[in-house]
């Protein structure tokens, strides 16, 4: 796959992606949520729209909404090409929400988000053609974390089609190794080879290690993978473990959003006016 960076209007893109930034929710660090910057955003964007052209794109999780770039940037007229339909799967109201809102607001028309936990069963309303997952690293518990996400991708494909992995990719952290070994060991065994890797693409708004940068991975279906007989709901406590770092175990369903924040302005809790006095 042919990388194309050079052929779009960077000014315009990155204006782009500052709309969808200014709507995301902020990220709750306990759950993981770390979001990737801006200028790798555009990068990875037009990446994603060129490598899923015209597929049906499922996303298992998109804090950093991608998703919503993909199919924005396309409907700017910046990038000429993209998916054909983009779901998005996360267990977070607010993501889904804004996803909502901004496909509404932007008519947006190929995009639409879900509500989903990867503890269940993935819904089989769809087999899509390609999945992106931007998972849990798995820094504490091996990548079991990063194999879960990948296995819902997997089974929204239905076991034939393409995948790309977003995951930690430092040299100098043994952990992001072992994790990139045991993923692809989990890819091969469920049917998968890696086709293409993309080492160090991406820095991330993480203050206790802000040079840490992630890859992508991409997975193909090998010829002939027979699929598992139906997806199951995860009940296996080993594998929620840690989930979300070290004591950070799984057990949230779902981050419900208590009200309806305007992402792109101050939330009247952050602040409150002092007057002028009234002879002035």
């Amino acid at each position: 796959m042919a990388e194309r960076n050079h052929d779009i209007d960077l000014k315009a893109a990155i204006n782009a992606i500052s709309d969808v930034v200014q709507n995301r929710p902020r990220p709750i660090r306990q759950m993981d949520q770390i979001y990737m910057k801006t200028g790798d955003m555009v990068l990875q964007s037009h990446l994603v729209a060129h490598w899923a052209k015209d597929k049906q794109l499922a996303f298992i999780g998109d804090g950093d909404a991608i998703s919503v770039c993909v199919a924005y940037l396309r409907e700017r007229g910046i990038i000429e090409y993209g998916p054909s339909r983009i779901d998005v799967y996360d267990f977070d109201e607010r993501i889904v929400g804004a996803v909502t809102r901004f496909a509404d607001k932007m008519r947006l028309e190929t995009l639409q988000a879900h509500l989903y936990n990867c503890l269940d069963a993935f819904p089989v309303n769809t087999v899509y053609d390609a999945f992106y997952t931007n998972p849990p690293w798995g820094a504490s518990n091996n990548g079991v974390s990063v194999e879960v996400f990948t296995q819902r991708g997997m089974e929204a494909i239905g076991y034939d089609g393409e995948g790309m992995v977003v995951i930690a990719d430092d040299d100098g952290l043994e952990w992001t190794q072992r994790v990139l070994a045991n993923t692809q060991r989990f890819a091969i065994a469920s049917g998968f080879y890696v086709s293409k890797m993309m080492p160090r693409r991406h820095l991330y708004h993480l203050d206790d290690d802000p040079d840490l940068m992630s890859c992508n991975l991409l997975l193909r279906s090998l010829p002939g993978t027979i699929p598992p007989m139906a997806s199951e709901s995860i009940t296996d406590l080993s594998r929620l473990e840690h989930f979300y770092g070290r004591s950070q175990h799984l057990r949230v369903r779902y981050i419900r959003e208590k009200k309806r924040l305007d992402y792109g302005m101050a939330h009247e809790d952050e602040y409150c006016f002092e007057l002028l006095e009234e002879n002035l």
